[in-house]
């Protein structure tokens, strides 16, 4: 569960998966729901909950489905228990909204990560290098060790990198603003290729849905 007052937790909640029970049908992935809990020994026990919104039934199609995983691991992996943060949630819930009436969720998944990596304080410099803190000068390099972008002198010339134009930079600073002052909800191809290695970077790993995320997205031949 993700909760507006302790932020990520664990939950039982006891005869879900039972034909006649009141929470399974309300307890669906995404959806929105006001619970009642009582603490147990390790877990907390759901003992009642009522659906607020149900996302579920706009999100039942292939890629809406991988798109609505995608932002559940970004935010399993990046928050820690316990830690109530109420803007990642309202985050999630915009995006959930956002993906259940698009035609193309999955080009929705770069805007979301550079808010989330934002509200989590770990979003990268735009305008400066991450290794010297010189103004960046037309494109850049994303250097994903670091979590930001390096201009061309910082660049670490044994390894490879991924060059961003200009036009990529701004793009990705415009994915990066908050609704209703500028923002742009879609990522060039590489803006959207520097965001998931900047996420990349920064998990450590690559996220399992990104692959499957990459296939659905992908033109078919």
């Amino acid at each position: 569960m993700f909760t507006t007052e302790r932020g990520k937790i664990d939950v039982i909640a006891k005869g879900a998966r039972r034909s006649k029970s009141h929470l399974g049908g309300r307890l669906q992935f995404t959806n929105e729901v006001l619970l009642g809990m009582h603490r147990g020994r390790n877990l907390d026990v759901v003992v009642s909950a009522d659906t607020q919104e149900a996302h579920w039934e706009r999100i039942v199609q292939p890629e809406r489905f991988t798109a609505a995983n995608m932002i559940a691991e970004l935010i399993d992996s990046f928050c820690e228990p316990d830690l109530p943060l109420p803007e990642v949630y309202a985050l999630l819930t915009g995006a959930l909204r956002a993906i259940g009436a698009s035609e193309n969720p999955i080009g929705l998944l770069p805007r979301f990560s550079l808010r989330l990596l934002h509200v989590l304080g770990l979003a990268p410099p735009t305008d400066s290098c991450i290794r010297c803190g010189k103004a960046l000068s037309g494109g850049a390099w994303v250097d994903a060790e670091q979590g930001g972008f390096a201009g061309e002198e910082c660049r670490a010339a044994w390894k490879e990198a991924l060059w961003l134009e200009s036009a990529d930079l701004e793009n990705i600073r415009a994915l990066a603003l908050r609704r209703g002052t500028g923002a742009a909800a879609r990522a060039a191809p590489r803006a959207a290729e520097a965001v998931a290695a900047l996420v990349a970077g920064h998990l450590g790993k690559r996220p399992k849905t990104v692959m499957h995320a990459a296939e659905l997205a992908a033109p078919s031949a």
